[in-house]
């Protein structure tokens, strides 16, 4: 069975990214530097989700760790303790 990841915020972070720039987005829920990456994954069995941007824009990367469409949000927040 798969580890499930922390759920840092049950809401999603928005961020202004640029064109062309690379993003590590946090799977495990575990980074200090949420949405992104700061190495707490090690020995969690998750790895860090490689994002480019294709434009700059604001973008909402997934505070859940819960989506479908990493590493952006789709609103699976909405769900979180809903039975189905």
């Amino acid at each position: 069975m798969s580890p499930e990841p922390d759920c840092p915020q049950t809401a999603p972070y928005p961020v202004e990214v640029e064109a062309g720039k690379t993003y590590f987005w946090c799977a495990c829920g575990k980074s200090s530097r949420q949405p992104f990456c700061d190495g707490s994954h090690k020995g969690t069995g998750f790895e860090p989700l490689r994002w480019q941007a294709e434009e700059g824009k604001r973008v909402f990367f997934c505070g859940c760790k819960q989506t479908k469409g990493a590493p952006l949000c789709d609103g699976s927040h909405n769900l979180i303790g809903k039975s189905a």
